[in-house]
């Protein structure tokens, strides 16, 4: 589970090589309108389970907007982020472990971290969990030193 952790890292980087967001609007556009059918999923090297799209900025240098998507029954264990981030639910129900207590938050839920609080994620099984990630610095995921992951 660490090294899934540790891939979403790397999927920072590969967020900035595609070729979405402020680029598009550098050039001139007053408005990005991209449809769903258009978006660019790329498989989180090391990740199974783990794809991203970016819609704005570069999530490696600093505030970014980007969607992940966990395969149902995905799980990460205990990990934080740098970056303060609001989170809507877009599909699924994702279930947070946070202070040891688990809550599911189902399409349409928000939530928001900041001050790198720890936390455990899991994407319930049945249907991929998408997520609408607003980050306000570069992207990171720290795994928390000995803990275990959450359990299903």
């Amino acid at each position: 589970m660490k090294s899934t952790v540790l891939a979403c890292a790397a999927a920072a980087l590969v967020l900035a090589a595609s070729g979405w967001g402020r680029a598009d609007q550098a050039k001139g556009a007053a408005a990005v309108l991209v449809p769903a059918s258009d978006l660019k999923w790329t498989d989180v090297a090391g990740a199974p389970g783990i794809q991203m799209a970016k819609l704005d900025g570069d999530p490696a240098k600093g505030p970014s907007h980007f969607l992940l998507k966990f395969a149902g029954g995905f799980a990460a264990p205990l990990h934080h982020h740098t970056a303060d981030h609001s989170v809507t639910v877009i599909a699924g129900t994702l279930v947070l472990d946070v202070d040891g207590k688990a809550q599911k938050l189902p399409a349409g839920s928000f939530f928001t971290f900041s001050q790198m609080k720890a936390h455990a994620t899991r994407c319930e099984a049945g249907t991929d969990c998408v997520l609408s990630m607003d980050v306000r610095g570069a992207w990171d995921v720290v795994p928390e030193e000995g803990t275990a992951s959450p359990k299903k």
